[in-house]
């Protein structure tokens, strides 16, 4: 069934993407002392081209391959991204600085949220796919 096979890729991808994150991250805030701030932006940036990378090639395959059409869903898959960056700026903040939970710890439960949030956004709207006539 092509749902569960896109289902199973993007967990796949979705782990990695997990994993370049939150290693990012440890390397930045642990090895270099990063602000967890400052960390979590960083780490994002490298996901998020990992994983448009990965959605666009192996999850959504996504056969737009015009200038424009790159544009239009690199923008719009940035556009997401950035909402989910609110998402797991918030959640590193609550559970961090108000509820004192260990950062690395808090960074894997707030990509608990950000996965299932940009799995829909990109299903939805980014590699949706497109009716011509």
């Amino acid at each position: 069934m092509k749902i569960n096979k896109e289902i199973s890729s993007y967990i796949i991808f979705g782990v990695l993407t997990t994993f370049v994150n939150i290693a990012a991250y440890a390397l930045l805030s642990k090895g270099f002392s990063f602000h967890y701030q400052a960390a979590t932006v960083i780490a994002w940036a490298a996901a998020v081209l990992f994983a448009y990378y990965t959605n666009k090639k192996y999850v959504f395959k996504s056969n737009d391959d015009s200038f424009a059409a790159a544009v239009k869903s690199f923008s719009l898959f940035v556009y997401y991204r950035v909402l989910s960056l609110l998402i797991d700026l918030l959640v590193m903040y609550v559970l961090i600085s108000l509820l004192h939970v260990d950062d690395v710890v808090t960074k894997i439960i707030a990509n608990v949220f950000v996965v299932a949030f940009n799995y829909v956004t990109s299903k939805l709207f980014v590699f949706k796919k497109r009716e011509y006539s």
